[in-house]
């Protein structure tokens, strides 16, 4: 199977049923930040050595790539309701926020994008699925998409925060305390 199919040479690309839309559509916007959200949470695997968190993090992954399929299903296709997310793994995801958040101190400050690595990466991809789930909304106001994707992209990057602060702390790594200054 080739790679490359130059059906995107004019500008435009399908959805799944090929219906075509121009790349610039919003539709792809959501489907490309919600792709990058998640190339920069893989990266973020990279770093991290904890079973735990990987494993959480390869089903965030998968619900991901879920969410783009989703996303790229035209309601009118015969498979649409196949292909739209339910509400269980933002259970799932409400779950391991709970359970996570447990064994961190707890927040006395606002703190700052940092700390190791990977807690790092993990706060870029916060701000990545906030951008996601803003795209998703505009597609929304325009009458497309399923709303479980707000709700799931919105916990999600709750989701995000809580996983930086965990692998910081289990690194004892510090996270960096925003200090607010009158003439700033």
């Amino acid at each position: 199977m080739k790679i490359y199919t130059k059906f995107g040479d004019s500008g435009e690309t399908a959805l799944y049923g090929g219906t075509r839309l121009a790349k610039d559509a919003l539709q792809f916007e959501a489907i490309g930040t919600v792709d990058e959200l998640n190339a920069y949470i893989g990266y973020a695997q990279t770093l991290i050595d904890d079973s735990d968190l990987s494993e959480l993090i390869a089903r965030v992954q998968n619900h991901l790539f879920a969410i783009g399929a989703d996303l790229a299903t035209p309601a009118t296709h015969s498979k649409a309701s196949e292909m739209r997310i339910s509400g269980n793994f933002t259970t799932e995801m409400e779950t391991a926020i709970d359970t996570l958040s447990a064994e961190l101190p707890p927040l006395k400050n606002f703190i700052l994008p940092g700390g190791c690595p990977a807690g790092a990466i993990l706060h870029i991809a916060r701000v990545v699925c906030r951008r996601s789930e803003r795209c998703v909304v505009r597609l929304a106001r325009e009458g497309g998409g399923n709303p479980e994707i707000i709700r799931s992209l919105n916990r999600l990057s709750d989701l995000l925060f809580v996983l930086a602060r965990t692998v910081n702390f289990r690194a004892n790594a510090s996270e960096p305390i925003w200090e607010s200054r009158s003439d700033a």
